[in-house]
């Protein structure tokens, strides 16, 4: 009887095993119900960005010359420099403006003399002819002197305004805060006329100008707000117009971008994100997710607890990141305590 016992134990054993049920596969070890806010996930509708080449340039960009020629005898900067609007930059030699000017007093000072003489001329054929011992002749000559006088120091001190806004030329300010970027002249060279001196750009601002065809800038306005990168930073820009490209069958999109902490590099290689066409996705919020390492995960909530499922997460939009993988819209994540909460009505807009 032993063998026969220890048999049908046997036989009662793979029995059983062979009717129990199968475990279901988890994402993760259950676990029990967290603190946070549950958040049911559903598809939204979103244009997908088309990335158009751009290039970020100043705003405000000034190549200093000169109206008159003389040699630099000063160059206050280098290349680099911050500079503030009104700063002398460079200076050049004036010396014959110095001499014009003491020439241009002195005509001042004889006009001056004139005519106080012609005005006491004229008082005097007045009160003459008023006494009739004077004829009219005699006073409209005396008139006519001082008008001469007083139109002669007119020209004499026009003369030494005009001389004042050249002598002006020969000290080269900044027209604008900035950086100076470029310098063409050193101490001892001879600075002509129109020939440029300095670059001064103001880096506070950039704008970037990308060109595509006018069905990508289709519906972009003044004022629309895109994600500009530049050199790997991104940072929001305000369109700031949308025009034809001369000569072109194509258009220019210029979109404003603060610089003011001076982190971006203008010139540098610039994309412009322009809304395309209208595609669903699924996005869950920042402050769901959790990261270990390499791995991206959420908190999904089911009916037998809470569990952890890894996903992959694609581009940022607001407070929310698109899912690629790992999610679907009906499942609910969870949102933990005092992180900042979305509405469920935020992540289904668009459905």
């Amino acid at each position: 009887m032993k063998p026969f016992v220890t048999g049908s134990l046997l036989l009662t054993l793979v029995t059983a095993a062979a009717c129990a049920p199968e475990t279901a596969p988890a994402d993760a070890a259950p676990a029990p119900q967290g603190q946070g806010t549950p958040l049911v996930l559903a598809d939204t509708t979103l244009p997908i960005p088309i990335a158009v080449s751009a290039v970020a340039q100043p705003v405000q960009t000034a190549t200093l010359s000169t109206k008159v020629m003389g040699a630099v005898t000063a160059v206050l900067v280098q290349a680099g420099d911050r500079v503030s609007a009104g700063q002398p930059l460079l200076r050049l030699d004036a010396r014959d403006l110095s001499a014009k000017r003491v020439q241009v007093e002195a005509s001042i000072a004889a006009a001056e003399a004139m005519q106080r003489e012609a005005e006491l001329m004229a008082g005097r054929m007045r009160a003459l002819y008023a006494d009739s011992a004077a004829p009219k002749a005699q006073l409209d000559a005396a008139e006519a002197g001082l008008a001469r006088a007083t139109a002669g120091l007119r020209a004499a001190r026009a003369g030494l305004d005009e001389l004042s806004a050249i002598e002006s030329y020969a000290t080269i300010t900044a027209p604008f805060s900035g950086v100076v970027t470029q310098r063409f002249v050193d101490v001892g060279a001879l600075a002509a006329p129109g020939a440029p001196l300095l670059t001064v750009e103001d880096h506070s601002r950039l704008r970037v100008s990308a060109t595509t065809t006018a069905d990508v800038a289709k519906g972009l306005r003044s004022g629309t707000t895109l994600d500009a990168t530049i050199e790997g930073v991104t940072v929001p820009a305000t369109v700031e117009g949308v025009a034809p490209a001369p000569g072109r069958s194509l258009t220019v999109i210029n979109a404003m971008v603060s610089n003011r902490d001076g982190a971006l590099v203008p010139g540098g290689v610039a994309t412009l994100a322009v809304p395309g066409t209208a595609q669903r996705v699924l996005l869950v919020p920042e402050a769901a997710i959790r990261r270990e390492g390499d791995l991206t995960g959420v908190t999904l909530r089911g009916s037998n607890g809470d569990v952890t499922r890894w996903i992959t997460v694609g581009r940022p939009v607001g407070a929310q990141r698109e899912v690629l993988s790992g999610l679907r819209a009906g499942e609910t994540v969870l949102i933990p305590t005092g992180a900042p909460s979305v509405s469920p009505a935020t992540t289904s807009a668009g459905n």
